[in-house]
């Protein structure tokens, strides 16, 4: 069922069609709410468990798009309830991807500050413990330049 367009599939009625692309969908959208969730809570980016599969379905979905693109697969059934039951889940994976944006860019943010934090406090110990202070002079010996040179 949650797989690509197949030969089958071609050959079934839109209406068919349309009932295993919103089977697809809605696996999507719950992937999508599900990793919105951890994220909201403040789990990192890097460490969700939804993007693999995200990104399975994610690729699967564009399939569908380029059959129905280039109309290999057709998406036309008169069951009007149908129609408008994919059309509301379409809407809804928009938002909850549009969501998924907003918080993927957030996480991604919060790992760079504390990365940020972690080198700033490997710089701040490294200079601690170093002999030589920015300008590159040794800490803590005064420079002296005599002013009687012989010759």
């Amino acid at each position: 069922m949650l797989d690509r367009p197949s030969r089958q599939t071609s050959k079934a009625s839109g209406g068919e069609q349309i009932e295993e692309l919103v089977a697809l969908i809605e696996a999507l959208i719950e992937v999508v709410r599900e990793e919105n969730a951890a994220l909201a809570i403040g789990l990192p980016a890097s460490q969700s468990r939804h993007t693999e599969l995200k990104s399975k379905l994610a690729g699967l979905f564009e399939v569908w798009v380029a059959e129905a693109s280039t109309r290999r697969i057709r998406l036309h059934s008169s069951d009007k309830a149908l129609q408008e039951r994919f059309m509301n889940r379409i809407e809804c994976l928009r938002l909850s991807m549009d969501e998924n944006v907003i918080r993927l860019r957030a996480a991604i943010e919060a790992s760079q500050r504390r990365i940020d934090a972690v080198m700033a406090a490997i710089r701040e110990q490294i200079s601690d413990v170093s002999p030589y202070s920015a300008n590159g002079r040794v800490k803590g010996r005064a420079a002296s330049y005599g002013t009687s040179i012989r010759i």
